[in-house]
């Protein structure tokens, strides 16, 4: 019997989720697993009245998650902003699951996605031998979200070009579908919503109108605020990794986790992290999703190929491959780093001499 190699937030916490309903008694929007206070309680984790524990899916600002999560019950669309690896997606998917208990209703945005991949398509077979007829439609996550009440997500939407995001806006603004060639529509149920990510970051992006604008609430994710945050992203997240990639790996030190994000923090700040010696940055993003990637690969290469405990030059190869993106500016900034910033650090030898093997 095969493994699936990632559940759906759904299906990986559902234990979570039902304790939640068992214990949720405030008001549920129509068509809402739960409350919108238990959705919050789900994504910032605690404990519940009865002792279960809920582990949290975010570790940061609660007041953003309230705000998000608030936003689905009004007629607002949710927008999800901020720079590649804050946890966008990730949000998504967790507040989806927590809400509708279904969080496949997905939209890949691409410069290649039409209208079609939005609106509906039509199986052409049946198109040429029937004409268009409701058995010859073939629905999109958008049209099953707007029929069953749930929550429809589209990643990356600025991704998408501009006369293909205006596809949205009788969607957003009419909560209806119109379906033309069968002179009729698609009206959306209680419960429907959409939330959808962007980020500025990337090339390919794709401004969104002001007429999209206004039909969004924009709620932008910063990257954390402090390393004490950010650690505890990183060490929650890899020890999850663990758990389902069934590495034979100890968990990282503390001291590992630490000065994977301390490189991460100073590199994307330009600054140390006591703010005496600015730093020239790299033209990656060195998010904590990328942070937390670093760590697995120095895992995975301890587990086959060292002695099962993470250490230096375990770390040094995911370093360099998640810094240096640009051959020649990203390689010029990381070995400034190396030689002005680390070297000096008595405690960091073992990292500089691994990455330094690795750069030669």
């Amino acid at each position: 019997m095969s493994t699936v190699l990632r559940q759906h937030a759904e299906q990986q916490f559902a234990e979570e989720l039902e304790a939640l309903r068992n214990q949720d008694k405030a008001h549920r929007p129509t068509n809402w697993e739960l409350s919108p206070q238990a959705v919050v309680k789900y994504l910032m984790g605690g404990k519940l009245d009865n002792g279960f524990e809920i582990t949290p899916k975010y570790i940061g600002n609660q007041r953003l998650m309230e705000i998000a999560v608030a936003t689905l019950t009004t007629d607002r669309a949710l927008l999800l902003y901020g720079i590649p690896g804050t946890a966008k997606s990730w949000v998504s998917e967790h507040i989806t699951a927590a809400v509708t208990g279904d969080s496949t209703m997905l939209i890949q945005g691409t410069a290649g996605t039409s209208e079609e991949a939005i609106r509906y398509g039509w199986n052409y077979a049946k198109l040429l031998a029937e004409g268009p007829t409701e058995s010859a439609l073939v629905e999109t996550p958008m049209m099953r979200a707007m029929k069953n009440g749930k929550i429809a997500r589209i990643e990356e939407l600025t991704r998408i070009p501009s006369d293909v995001q205006d596809t949205l806006l009788t969607v957003l603004s009419e909560k209806a579908m119109p379906i033309p060639e069968l002179n009729t529509e698609i009206q959306a149920v209680g419960g429907f919503n959409i939330i959808a990510t962007a980020n500025n970051r990337d090339k390919g992006v794709n401004e969104l109108s002001s007429a999209l604008k206004r039909r969004f609430n924009t709620v932008i994710l910063p990257v954390p605020a402090t390393a004490k945050e950010e650690i505890n992203i990183v060490q929650s997240r890899v020890s999850s990794s663990i758990k389902s990639l069934g590495l034979p790996a100890a968990e990282p030190t503390l001291k590992e986790i630490q000065r994977v994000v301390s490189i991460f923090r100073e590199l994307r700040n330009g600054v140390t992290e006591d703010g005496r010696t600015k730093i020239k940055t790299p033209t990656s993003t060195v998010s904590t999703a990328e942070a937390i990637s670093v760590v697995n690969n120095g895992l995975s290469l301890a587990a086959h190929f060292g002695d099962g405990t993470l250490n230096a030059h375990d770390i040094a190869s995911g370093l360099i491959g998640a810094i240096v993106k640009d051959p020649v500016q990203d390689a010029t900034v990381w070995n400034e780093y190396l030689e002005v910033i680390v070297k000096p650090r008595k405690e960091w030898s073992d990292i500089y001499r691994a990455c330094k093997e690795l750069s030669l």
